[in-house]
């Protein structure tokens, strides 16, 4: 079989009723694409029902695959495990709770050019208001101890080419810096705007709460990596004193 020219990344935490809803609009935003496309769908431990709803979407269309964790392993986790299954030559990434809107990937890929990450920002946040509070502060600071000005960190979905995938090791927490991370790699990093939309149906199972800490801890260690990653240039070579064009005596 041949590689699908993108693949889609969904990690999904107990979405049920939001699963065939994101797969009918990924369908119809995609059909339209002038490339073969595949949906991965990583299951993050799911316990309400997500896991064998998946496996019944993925009989009905082979352009779904389903991958699952044993256990809740987090986002990072789910994302990793994505990255890894995947065979595109671009990858996007996308929530399944349907508050990104799937028709903005035809959008992000034709603004791609010659990038290798373009990181959508959520022009109208569709959140609480404790979410879009944490989620602009915790920016700032990113910002100002990172030096990396990223609009939206927290904004899932983004397009990656393929190789810019195959050097970052993702470790837990690490996904929300993903930009950052491949600008030290020396890759090129956009951002674009998208729409976001209101939850419908369930609860983020990937919250603000109890994560404030450990996103700070995440962030003194990228710190640390762009403080000291090393910096080595060899000085140039000795010029000879004998030239080309230079005759021996």
């Amino acid at each position: 079989m041949n590689a699908p020219a993108v693949s889609v990344v969904i990690p999904v935490r107990d979405e049920r009723e939001n699963l065939r809803p994101l797969w009918e609009e990924l369908r119809a935003a995609l059909a339209g694409l002038d490339r073969s496309f595949e949906a991965i769908f990583v299951d993050d431990g799911s316990g309400d029902g997500s896991a064998q709803l998946l496996d019944r979407l993925a009989r009905e269309d082979p352009r779904i695959r389903v991958l699952h964790l044993e256990e809740p392993c987090g986002q990072s986790a789910a994302l990793w495990a994505g990255f890894r299954g995947s065979r595109g030559d671009l990858v996007v990434t996308i929530d399944a709770d349907l508050q990104n809107d799937p028709a903005d990937i035809p959008i992000l890929l034709d603004r791609m050019g010659t990038l290798d990450l373009l990181a959508g920002y959520r022009l109208d946040r569709r959140d609480s208001a404790l979410r879009r509070i944490s989620s602009r502060l915790a920016n700032r600071i990113r910002d100002r101890v990172t030096g990396d000005a990223i609009r939206d960190a927290g904004c899932t979905l983004k397009v990656f080419r393929r190789p810019s995938l195959e050097r970052i090791l993702l470790y837990d927490g690490m996904h929300r810096f993903l930009p950052t991370l491949l600008r030290l790699e020396g890759y090129r990093v956009g951002e674009a705007p998208v729409r976001h939309r209101p939850r419908v149906w369930g609860a983020s199972k990937y919250n603000v709460r109890g994560r404030v800490l450990r996103t700070f801890v995440d962030l003194l260690a990228v710190r640390w990596m762009i403080k000291r990653r090393l910096r080595v240039r060899l000085k140039a070579a000795p010029v000879s004193g004998r030239g080309r064009n230079s005759r021996a005596g």
